[in-house]
Formats: structure tokens, C-alpha cells, sequence
């Protein structure tokens, strides 16, 4: 029995059923509201430390509803639309209490980040949902913007290589901001990446020694 099982054993009645369907339903309350009574609300929720130790708490849940992608109408449907389709996905693949502590690392990795940098989005956490599924579903064929066919283990690695190139850019601080945002996929996912990176590197000290001159 590994972790994951031992704490669903322990704190598995405390799941929340379709976590999906309540960050989905509370961005789109939140960008109804920013679009027709106050564009401003956003910055409201917002995580950004310096508001929170000032008393604004609420925004330690809050942040998780502002939606990330621009683009007007458009970009905010194909965001949530996007976010309900994986999630829902992961959801039913791993289960209630899984995907519930998936989202609770993330979060609080964005917790941790914004008061170590002062600020944190949900930028990362749909980062990495979108590649926990490409790593779950890589042969699954899916609509790009509703028209374009693409497999979703090469939307895995475009997304995973802007994020790779967004890192290399930036400073420190957006880097371990970065990091820490993404606890819940290094997580799940760490230790299957590391035992990959050594497989393929004793392959390659393998056939490095044998070749032949």
C-alpha cells in the first residue's frame, strides 16, 4: 500500500465530489461578474500576500476562481471549457480523493509561492492538469479550438516546452515561483520523471561503453 492509499484510507470521507464542476461554475460566476458589474472584481481574489497578511484571507480561495487565459469571451470558453473536460477526466480516473489532494498540492504550493514572491496564479495548476493527462491519456486524439485533430501527448509537450522556455527566461524568483506552483505535479508525477531520467541516461552510459570504434 503506498501514501496515497494510506491517506485516502484516513481522509477520504472529506473529498469533495466534483471539484471540477465548482471551479469551473465559480470562474464563470466571477468573469460574469467582472464583465458586467465589476471589471475589478479579479483583483479582489487575487493571491498576492501583502493583501493577505493585511487581513484578506478569503483570497487563499478565491485566487483558484480568477480565470487565467485573456482573449475576451472567446479565450475565457475555451479556458473553461478545457479546465471541465481534463478535470472531469482526472477525476474519473483517479478518483475523488486523488484529484481533490492533486488540486490541494497545487494550491498550496501557490500559496507557498506567493508569499515567498509575493504573488501566485493558476497559470501552473492548469499547467499541470493539462500534463497529468497528456501522461495519462497520450494516444487520446482531441479538438484543438474545436476544429484542429491533435493527440494529446504533443499538446503535452508544446505546453510543457513553453513552460520550459518561460522558466529559462525568467528571473529567480519567477523560476521558484514557478516550482513551487507546480508541487502537485512533481508529486504524482516526480518520481516516475526521475526513474525515466535514469533509464534513459543508463542507456546512454550503456551504449556509450559498447560502441564500437
Amino acid at each position: 500500500m503506498n501514501w496515497f492509499d494510506k491517506l485516502e484510507r484516513r481522509f477520504g470521507r472529506w473529498s469533495i465530489p466534483n471539484l471540477t464542476s465548482i471551479l469551473v461554475g465559480g470562474q464563470i460566476v466571477v468573469y460574469a461578474v467582472a464583465l458586467f458589474v465589476n471589471r475589478n472584481i479579479a483583483s479582489s481574489l487575487s493571491l498576492y500576500a501583502p493583501a493577505v497578511l493585511s487581513g484578506e484571507v478569503w483570497r487563499l480561495v478565491t485566487f483558484l476562481f480568477v480565470p487565467y487565459a485573456g482573449g475576451g469571451i472567446l479565450g475565457f470558453v475555451l479556458e473553461a471549457y478545457f479546465l471541465w473536460f481534463i478535470g472531469t477526466a482526472l477525476e474519473r480516473e483517479w478518483g475523488d480523493f486523488r484529484y481533490n489532494l492533486y488540486i490541494l498540492l497545487g494550491a498550496l504550493g501557490a500559496i507557498l509561492a506567493a508569499f515567498v514572491t509575493g504573488w501566485a496564479d493558476t497559470y501552473c495548476l492548469i499547467l499541470s492538469l493539462l500534463l497529468a493527462f497528456a501522461a495519462l491519456y497520450p494516444e487520446m486524439q482531441v479538438l484543438l479550438f474545436f476544429v484542429l485533430p491533435i493527440r494529446v501527448k504533443y499538446l503535452g509537450i508544446f505546453s510543457g516546452a513553453i513552460f520550459l522556455l518561460s522558466f529559462i527566461s525568467a528571473g529567480w524568483w519567477t523560476r521558484l515561483n514557478y516550482l513551487l506552483c507546480m508541487l502537485g505535479y512533481l508529486v504524482f508525477f516526480g518520481p516516475v520523471l526521475y526513474h525515466n531520467l535514469r533509464a534513459w541516461y543508463r542507456r546512454e552510459q550503456w551504449k556509450r561503453n559498447n560502441r564500437r570504434w
